[in-house]
């Protein structure tokens, strides 16, 4: 999709195909992809995503992909196996990966299970870390940065890091009953200290985000910072746009 951010998100564009399709029948992720974040390293973007797989005794098991983008040339997936995938730190399901770009070095927070529930609501989810030089062969540390089980909060994830002078700055979801969106800070990426619900943006009386807001992704452009979010439903009627005011 191309918006235009100075006349308030207005759309110019909706293009007719995917920039990522669902893997080949089989791979790790054949059921679906959705986006966590992009990158760019030169003339070299890389896209990361998670890569959703359907299981059988439990819903999914998912795990995170990279897709690289040369010269402004069509994504194309690195490898038909997941660049994080699961293991004796993260046995049950991934979700949501955020990259950035940290001097020489890739740095990721991304969303990890720690068992199952009965249901879909009722999965205990936190947020983990790795860390790569190349931006595809990446080590994980083993502790959980982001855990909010302790509280009314059951799942904490979709992380969304941005660094400012002096201070990372976290947003993610969390949700009790309904997701919400939470923030924290940190001085080195690793340590965070949670500040609770973001008091700059909450659910809106009666329209399509009146339930529940969910899945920040938070960007600069001209000097503005903006936020995209989904709303009732996981994101069924769209998503929205909000804009930081000084």
């Amino acid at each position: 999709m191309i918006v235009d951010l100075a006349v308030g998100g207005k759309i110019l564009d909706i293009p007719a195909e995917p920039i990522l399709r669902p893997g080949a029948r089989g791979m790790f992720d054949d059921c679906g992809v959705s986006i966590g974040s992009i990158v760019r390293a030169g003339d070299t973007r890389l896209l990361y995503y998670t890569g959703w797989n359907l299981a059988v005794t439990v819903p999914w098991k998912n795990t995170i992909g990279v897709a690289i983008s040369e010269a402004g040339a069509p994504f194309e997936r690195w490898s038909t196996f997941p660049v994080v995938a699961l293991d004796e730190r993260d046995p049950f399901s991934l979700s949501y990966p955020w990259v950035i770009q940290d001097g020489g070095t890739y740095r990721m927070w991304y969303g990890s299970n720690l068992g199952w529930g009965e249901g879909t609501d009722e999965i205990p989810h936190v947020i983990r870390y790795a860390q790569s030089r190349d931006g595809v062969h990446w080590e994980k540390q083993d502790r959980v940065h982001i855990d909010t089980s302790g509280s009314d909060n059951s799942a904490a994830c979709r992380p969304c890091v941005v660094r400012d002078a002096g201070v990372y700055r976290m947003w993610f979801c969390a949700r009790g009953a309904k997701y919400r969106i939470y923030c924290a800070t940190s001085e080195d990426g690793l340590t965070w200290r949670q500040l609770g619900k973001d008091e700059g943006i909450d659910v809106s009386p009666d329209s399509w985000d009146s339930d529940m807001i969910e899945y920040p992704c938070v960007f600069d452009h001209r000097g503005q910072r903006f936020m995209l979010y989904s709303g009732d439903g996981y994101g069924r009627t769209g998503f929205g746009l909000a804009v930081l005011e000084n």
